[in-house]
């Protein structure tokens, strides 16, 4: 029996979706989803060895740059369970637990993803308006409390939504949009007054989103004001190219959550499918492009990248 005849009174699953109105499609997903997953995983982990084992690169920069490796492959993790069930064995139908757990972690490593995001800008500020002082201010001891605060922040923020999706009744339908979990997609479905969800959700995301994006635009503004400063104009264009992969990693973050947040308020009648897209793109295109921009960008992770695959040892 197709998953969507299933009677939708049982409150201990949800069932996902696939692509809308076409499940007879989601087989056809299966190749480019093993492309993405395999894509991110091996960028990623191939950024984190060569920043592990290439002591030239055990500087704050790279630092931030495995940080940044390390979420986009804990958040593409998050989601390829589900994904994969969905889309290859047809297999939609999701615990209450189990779809409550991976919210958790989704909107826990998007949280991490966007302070870490800052805390690059951060260092790039540093690293163009204090030169000399650079290696001094973002010692190991600051830069690991910096990845700390960011990580305790995004956990202590989403923390509070299981708890409160966990005490609403589900006695309507339990179909989400999605082939994931999240909390807006399940907060939708209860037959109780979510008030309480909608405000804390909001709360959440101006603590986080918002509050990272303001300050990603005044540090880019006093790095510009920084580089301004410089005498020269290709220490100046050295400057500014330094900072092109982070800009790049931003806008692949914030276009497509931008995107999706403008669809989902204003773009109601449009097909379902649009909303499919643009959500499945906020969540995997990440993870897949940035170590391809940052692997492509900084010359010392291409130049160990390309001694590996061509089989000679990793160093200067």
């Amino acid at each position: 029996m197709s998953p969507f005849n299933q009677t939708t009174d049982n409150h201990q699953n949800f069932i996902l979706t696939g692509i809308p109105g076409m499940p007879e499609k989601d087989f056809w997903m299966a190749l480019p989803l093993c492309l993405l997953y395999s894509t991110t995983f091996l960028g990623n982990v191939i950024v984190l060895v060569v920043i592990k084992v290439e002591r030239s690169l055990h500087e704050p920069m790279y630092y931030f740059l495995a940080m940044l490796a390390a979420t986009d492959l804990s958040l593409s993790l998050s989601s390829m369970p589900t994904m994969i069930s969905v889309h290859w064995f047809n297999w939609r139908s999701v615990t209450f637990d189990a779809c409550i757990t991976q919210m958790f972690f989704i909107h826990t490593f998007g949280g991490v993803e966007s302070g870490v995001l800052v805390a690059m800008a951060f260092d790039r500020f540093v690293a163009i308006r204090f030169p000399l002082r650079y290696a001094t201010i973002l010692t190991h001891g600051i830069i690991g409390k910096i990845g700390a605060t960011v990580l305790l922040r995004s956990v202590g923020a989403v923390l509070p939504v299981p708890f409160l999706i966990k005490r609403l009744p589900f006695c309507h339908s339990n179909i989400l949009s999605h082939a994931y979990c999240l909390h807006q997609d399940a907060m939708r479905l209860a037959c109780a007054d979510t008030r309480v969800n909608s405000i804390y959700g909001l709360l959440a995301v101006i603590f986080i989103i918002v509050l990272d994006a303001l300050i990603l635009l005044i540090s880019y503004f006093l790095i510009l004001q920084a580089v301004l400063g410089i005498a020269s104009r290709e220490e100046r264009l050295k400057a500014l190219n330094t900072c092109f992969s982070h800009v790049c990693a931003v806008l692949l973050f914030y276009v497509p959550l931008i995107g999706m947040t403008l669809i989902h308020r204003f773009g109601k009648h449009l097909s379902p499918i649009v909303h499919m897209l643009l959500a499945n793109v906020y969540l995997l295109l990440p993870p897949v492009l940035n170590p391809v921009v940052y692997s492509v960008r900084t010359k010392q992770i291409r130049q160990r990248i390309v001694g590996v695959f061509c089989g000679g040892r990793i160093g200067p």
